[in-house]
């Protein structure tokens, strides 16, 4: 699987990732490696109904031209590339910590994309910085991505909002500035000294414009009150899928387009999370992975750090979380080691294109566009910067009280 998505070549044929996960979960089922009851209960539902619902609102959003519009309006003080790349850097990172990072993935991978034609920059250093964002922004809040979540909740937080704010808060941006450096480096001829043309004819369709602002205010409505609910409670209003499905309603009731709407979704990235999880039960129930992981591994931030990172590019973060946390918790775990986790687990996302599912999503809408990252086009940048982010987490952790 992992020669495949990194070569995406046979013979004359490039292969797409949905095609090849997908290849990966029928050979797990034929050759009995998992069964099919247990292949159909590893689909997550959450995940599938929260990506459905955001991937109807995102598509709203781009064929109604009110994406390029918000687009506009946030980029209009850009006058240089830096501007741009920082303002794109730290604008989906700190949202990706309030709406979550596949949410971002999926608005963000259409409108990077219009940027890089409009600013003349490389498509490949606009979903790279979109993809860098959304994972490490998302490290900072309990609910900006599936494993914090999971972190938040099992270790029994009375207020994680806080909790995560205190102990993730500067190193993630730190992160992103680190981030902001390397891209820098590696894409040097684009962040040439020149001013940006801010060219102002947009496409719009106004008539879906009503549809577009209600999904949009009611994500940002639930988000609000889940955020704030849980400051209170420690616990979320409402579950994540049925804040996305929500939003989603006014898009498909009020929308004059809905079939057409509804075919134009990303449905090959369904297909590709729902293969994934097959293929992840499969490695899940062989114990491979389960068996590297020993006491000695629980109780040292750098340990615990190190291991997120490289075990959830085999077993995807979540199971891993599912896995380790409970070694953590049962070795009399502290809050610094449960960030640790949080932390390491996410920012696996950024060494390779597997290591996160919002990379996946960005990547998969953009093939739909003509643009692409490889397998090394993301690695070149990747395995250096998640090195730089793993000092970064490790020195702030060890600083603060345990």
């Amino acid at each position: 699987m992992f020669v495949l998505i990194a070569i995406r070549q046979v013979g004359k044929y490039n292969l797409k990732i949905w095609q090849i996960m997908l290849g990966g979960a029928i050979a797990v089922l034929i050759t009995g490696q998992v069964s099919l009851p247990d292949a159909l209960g590893a689909i997550n539902t959450d995940v599938m109904l929260f990506l459905f619902g955001m991937f109807i609102v995102g598509e709203a959003m781009v064929e109604s031209g009110y994406l390029s519009l918000l687009s506009h309006r946030f980029f209009s003080c850009a006058r240089t590339p830096d501007q741009v790349i920082f303002f794109l850097l730290f604008g989906a990172g700190i949202l990706s910590a309030l709406l979550m990072n596949d949410t971002l993935a999926i608005i963000g991978t259409p409108l990077v994309l219009g940027l890089a034609t409009k600013f003349r920059l490389s498509p490949k250093l606009m979903l790279l910085t979109l993809a860098i964002a959304v994972t490490t922004g998302s490290v900072m809040s309990p609910i900006g991505n599936p494993q914090n979540l999971l972190v938040a909740v099992n270790s029994g937080m009375q207020t994680p909002f806080v909790t995560f704010a205190l102990y993730l808060l500067m190193p993630t941006l730190i992160s992103l500035i680190a981030a902001f450096i390397l891209l820098r480096f590696y894409f040097r001829s684009d962040f040439s000294a020149r001013v940006l043309d801010h060219d102002t004819t947009l496409t719009v369709d106004t008539k879906l414009f009503f549809p577009v602002k209600c999904s949009l205010a009611i994500l940002l409505v639930l988000a609000a009150a889940n955020i704030i609910v849980s400051l209170y409670s420690g616990k979320l209003l409402l579950p994540l899928p049925l804040i996305a499905l929500c939003a989603a309603v006014p898009v498909i009731l009020l929308g004059t387009d809905r079939l057409i709407l509804l075919k134009n979704i990303d449905w090959f990235t369904l297909v590709f999370f729902a293969s994934m999880f097959v293929l992840m039960e499969s490695v899940w129930q062989t114990g491979f992975f389960q068996s590297f992981v020993d006491q000695s591994m629980v109780t040292s931030i750098p340990m615990i750090l190190g291991t997120s990172v490289i075990i959830s590019q085999f077993i995807s973060n979540v199971p891993f979380v599912a896995l380790f946390q409970p070694m953590i918790l049962q070795a009399g775990g502290t809050t610094a080691q449960m960030m640790a986790l949080a932390a390491g687990s996410t920012i696996a996302g950024n060494l390779t294109i597997l290591g996160a599912a919002s990379t996946v999503i960005i990547i998969q809408n953009a093939e739909k566009q003509g643009e692409t990252l490889t397998f090394f086009d993301f690695a070149k940048v990747g395995i250096p910067l998640t090195v730089v982010q793993v000092l970064v987490y490790w020195i702030w952790l060890m600083l603060l009280p345990m």
